[in-house]
């Protein structure tokens, strides 16, 4: 038996490898009184600032030696008719660099856990009994890109770790703008919105010297339904993340079965 593709079809976070961008028509600034909204002509087509934003978010994100985010998400999951289903689910993810992440997914249909101790990755499936681990590289980046490539598993959140880095996405931004001051979950934010071929996205970025992404929403232009994903984060610069929190030990009964690279990850180096 084989695990292919265990972590989740889409991204919630998948900013970096497949940025995004705004709506149709949405106007940069609201009209202050007496003046007229600028037009497409009077602004550029990327912001400065906003680039700056997503730049300084990266930087930031890049210094932190550990941190721990709680997200609730809502996906838009769609039927072959058509039709748009709106789940719902919460993921904690928790990183120590350079080498110890663990994300743990739960939803009213699914469970799922990873685990990076900086020797073993290992994908848990707690309602299923079973599990699978696989030998990692010594660091998160080469790990998360080990897992994705050679084993198709997508582990949610952790297109964080590319902000701030040369996979970060940002000379493939067409559209960037400041859309002002907004309030996520009581902390004072900045929202942007940004636009790439096939993808639109928002971030609402924390104000002062903590620039931290509180809000995501992504949009998939590509599929004619325009299926939203969509993110709120709570963070925690000084988490308890002590060797124990990454270290996976079998539930009772549970089973081991192995990693496939399948037909369309043919042992692809990452």
């Amino acid at each position: 038996m084989g695990l292919q593709g265990i972590g989740s079809k889409k991204r919630l976070l998948s900013l970096v490898l497949c940025a995004g961008g705004l709506v149709s028509g949405f106007s940069p600034a609201l009209a202050a009184p007496g003046q007229a909204a600028a037009g497409p002509q009077d602004a550029p087509a990327v912001d400065p600032n906003a680039i700056k934003a997503l730049e300084e978010m990266g930087g930031f994100l890049r210094s932190l030696p550990a941190f721990a985010i709680t997200a609730e998400t809502t996906t838009d999951e769609v039927l072959d008719s058509g039709q748009k289903i709106q789940l719902s689910s919460e993921a904690e993810l928790r990183a120590r660099r350079p080498d110890k992440l663990r994300v743990d997914i739960k939803s009213d249909r699914k469970q799922r856990q990873f685990f990076y101790d900086g020797k073993t990755f290992t994908v848990n499936g707690p309602k299923g009994g079973y599990y699978a681990s696989f030998d990692a590289p010594p660091t998160l980046a080469q790990t998360i890109a080990t897992a994705e490539h050679r084993y198709g598993v997508e582990i949610p959140l952790v297109d964080l770790f590319y902000w701030g880095t040369d996979k970060s996405g940002i000379k493939d931004i067409q559209s960037a703008i400041d859309v002002g001051p907004a309030t996520i979950d009581g902390v004072e934010t900045e929202q942007y919105a940004f636009k790439q071929q096939g993808v639109d996205w928002q971030v609402w970025i924390e104000k002062g010297d903590k620039p931290l992404p509180r809000k995501l929403v992504i949009t998939n232009t590509q599929d004619p339904t325009q299926p939203q994903h969509v993110a709120v984060l709570d963070w925690n610069l000084k988490p308890n993340v002590g060797n124990a929190v990454f270290a996976f030990n079998p539930p009772k009964g549970s089973h081991r079965i192995q990693f496939d690279a399948g037909p369309s990850n043919p042992g692809r180096s990452p």
